[in-house]
């Protein structure tokens, strides 16, 4: 008898090879497309967004070539929660990862549910990642392409989850990818890239910002370091850590936003040299392919998703919080960011970055 596998289908190129190898790898697969309520065009780059009408129907269309059946659920409220989350991040001075959050409640909560209650053994992604197993435990690591890996916004999936989940793309290439999806002729072969957020329409966060929270943004004052005032902006959810344009000052130097204090309404901007730090707090920590530890272990660390890995020592300080302090100084540390620890190719572990560095 097949082992059954239910695999998230968004309607692009990575998920439609996924489903195939796990077809002839011998499984019994079962496509999902999880329907979360966005039927609209990006005004600039003319494509649909992910997980569109339109991406519905290309993945029930890559089904039918496969000959598996194909189903569609309705996350849309529980998307929506989603979506609110990522503003209200905004409104507190943070710059969140909504991926990482959509994995965690979706791809690998209900997708998982969902699979359950038609008793399959597994679900996959069309994610560049790899499981190993390792005596007891599951161990996440880095997809063979170092240009597609995702382990980073995966940092999150608990042993249960990592037990039950396959990722068909982990050793392949995103060209190996686009060739067999043209071998096969599916219709998603050629198919670009869907945007980084797929429900922030014409790559402009603010736009849903006023739309959604419109009567808790105002204006309020930049400042140095120093407190001295030097001008107005229009709300704090509009900045981020590191941020250069967009300021309305001009200086002599550049500036960049270096804090931002959502209960004080102000942006706080500084030189460049001002970005750099040291050490973060995280909380949230997920340890992944070790128990806590409980002395200072040594990682390669990575602040944001395409930052490169940096020398570090975390500390554990609670049930679920850790410091971090690199070797060199990184430049721009942002809250709300995922902090996420390495050991060679292996996830050890990760979690959000906090405002205040207390631990």
């Amino acid at each position: 008898m097949k082992t059954k596998v239910v695999i998230a289908m968004s309607g692009g190129v990575d998920s439609s090879v996924a489903a195939h190898f796990l077809v002839e790898q011998g499984y019994e697969v079962i496509g999902l497309f999880m329907r979360l309520g966005i039927d609209t065009i990006d005004t600039i780059t003319r494509n649909k967004v992910c997980c569109s009408l339109e991406d519905a129907n290309d993945a029930r269309n890559v089904a039918d070539q496969l000959g598996i059946p194909f189903h569609v659920l309705n996350f849309k409220d529980a998307f929506d929660r989603i979506i609110d989350a990522f503003c209200t991040a905004y409104l507190n001075g943070r710059t969140p990862n909504p991926c990482i959050t959509c994995n965690q409640e979706l791809k690998f909560g209900r997708l998982l549910d969902f699979a359950k209650m038609l008793n399959a053994g597994f679900i996959a992604t069309g994610h560049y990642a790899k499981i190993e197993k390792s005596k007891d435990r599951y161990l996440l690591k880095r997809g063979a392409d170092p240009r597609k890996d995702q382990s980073y916004v995966l940092f999150s999936l608990t042993q249960d989850q990592l037990s039950k989940t396959l990722f068909p793309l982990g050793a392949v290439t995103k060209e190996y990818v686009r060739q067999v999806a043209r071998n096969l002729n599916l219709k998603t072969k050629d198919k670009p890239e869907s945007q980084d957020i797929c429900f922030v329409l014409d790559n402009n966060y603010h736009n849903l910002l006023y739309e959604r929270f419109g009567n808790r943004i105002a204006p309020g004052f930049i400042k140095d370091r120093q407190g001295n005032t030097l001008g107005r902006h229009p709300g704090v959810p509009f900045f981020t850590i590191g941020q250069r344009k967009g300021l309305g000052i001009a200086f002599g130097t550049p500036r960049y936003v270096i804090d931002i204090n959502p209960q004080e309404n102000t942006v706080v901007i500084g030189a460049a040299d001002e970005l750099m730090e040291n050490e973060l707090v995280a909380s949230g920590v997920n340890w992944i392919s070790i128990d806590k530890p409980e002395e200072p272990l040594e990682v390669q660390a990575k602040i944001r998703y395409n930052h490169t890995p940096a020398p570090a020592i975390v500390y554990s300080c609670g049930p679920d919080k850790a410091r971090v302090v690199f070797k060199n100084p990184q430049r721009a540390i942002t809250p709300g960011q995922a902090v996420v620890f390495y050991h060679n190719d292996t996830v050890v572990g990760g979690g959000w970055i906090e405002r205040k560095n207390t631990c």
